[in-house]
């Protein structure tokens, strides 16, 4: 627990000590080893979601746990958070054969000025982590000390041309006990009228800034999403692609553990096919840009796998499509909220 990036806007690191300060619950390759084979022969899994703030900045750790798994034969799958300048700290070679499946990656701005993009070509190695089949959610801070109205597009765009499989924009948002928080506040720039429930940094600011206004961050903050969704498709479609590019990379590998492991991520495709289906018609009149890199990954997927993965596209996306049909129908009649205009 903890990250000793300690970045000033960030609340487990300040609950955990701040900058420099970190706590290792296991500190060694061998105990995370001993604790996943326990799990895996008393629950049967293989994928495990590590919740530790930074998990390959030890690469010490991480890559005594490899040596074990290898040893053993083990092909387990790991979901992590990790900094830019930490994934840099290994080879793409080394995370594949770890077993890294996804991460969770902050993708500040250039302008930031935070340790853990340091030295980082953070558009070339989301590409890169993309084309190993390691899938990204990037997170993106709006509303930086630097943003104003006129350049916060050009952040935003930045961040879009990451096409990171999913994508979290959050307002830069002081929460008590942390650098930021302190900061504002000896500032005087806290707003008195925001409910201590409504810091989540999804809403609007809860502090005064330089150059935007409270509403206008909600603003931004909704046109990011709405841009990312019409630049680069559903999360969905984002993630089969990504694990598709894994698969036809690494569908061969020397190591058998990696190919067991690929071969369990890829099995999904087979049934997706259906939805990148219905998602092409879902989103012909909502989306159109996108449509057709979806219908070729659809037919890519469709050839890899054979005539049963095309049979059921066919059968099966009829059905998805007429259900989110359906769904929208539903919605409707309960809904007035208009999307967000992009801000560009």
């Amino acid at each position: 627990v903890g990250c000793p990036m300690g970045c000033n806007f960030c609340t487990t690191s300040a609950f955990f000590g701040g900058k420099g300060k970190i706590l290792n619950l296991y500190s060694t390759g061998d105990e995370l080893f001993g604790l996943m084979e326990e799990a895996e022969s008393t629950r049967g899994v293989q994928s495990f979601f590590i919740m530790d703030e930074n998990f390959l900045l030890q690469r010490a750790r991480a890559m005594e746990l490899l040596a074990r798994m290898k040893s053993a034969g083990k092909s387990w799958a790991f979901h992590i958070f990790s900094s830019a300048n930490a994934i840099r700290k290994f080879s793409y070679e080394e995370l594949v054969e770890l077993g890294v499946s996804s991460i969770w990656l902050g993708l500040e701005s250039a302008q930031s000025g935070y340790a853990k993009l340091e030295g980082a070509d953070t558009l070339q190695l989301t590409r890169e982590l993309r084309e190993h089949g390691i899938v990204l959610l990037g997170s993106t801070i709006l509303g930086l000390e630097h943003h104003t109205p006129e350049n916060i597009g050009q952040e935003i765009e930045r961040a879009v041309a990451r096409q990171t499989d999913l994508h979290q924009f959050m307002l830069y948002t002081p929460v008590p006990g942390t650098p930021l928080y302190r900061e504002m506040s000896e500032q005087g720039r806290l707003l008195d009228d925001v409910d201590l429930a409504d810091i989540h940094g999804q809403d609007r600011f809860n502090f005064r800034h330089a150059a935007i206004s409270r509403e206008e961050s909600r603003t931004f903050l909704e046109s990011a999403f709405r841009w990312d969704f019409e630049r680069n498709g559903p999360s969905l479609y984002r993630i089969c692609r990504t694990t598709f590019q894994g698969w036809k990379r690494h569908k061969n590998h020397p190591d058998p553990r990696v190919r067991r492991r690929i071969r369990r991520e890829a099995t999904p495709l087979r049934a997706y096919a259906a939805v990148l289906w219905a998602m092409e018609r879902r989103l012909k009149d909502v989306n159109p840009e996108v449509v057709p890199a979806i219908r070729a990954l659809r037919r890519e997927i469709e050839q890899e796998f054979g005539w049963a993965t095309a049979a059921a596209s066919r059968i099966l996306g009829p059905i998805l499509w007429w259900t989110s049909r359906r769904e929208d129908r539903r919605l409707a009649e309960g809904s007035s909220h208009e999307p967000p205009t992009i801000i560009g």
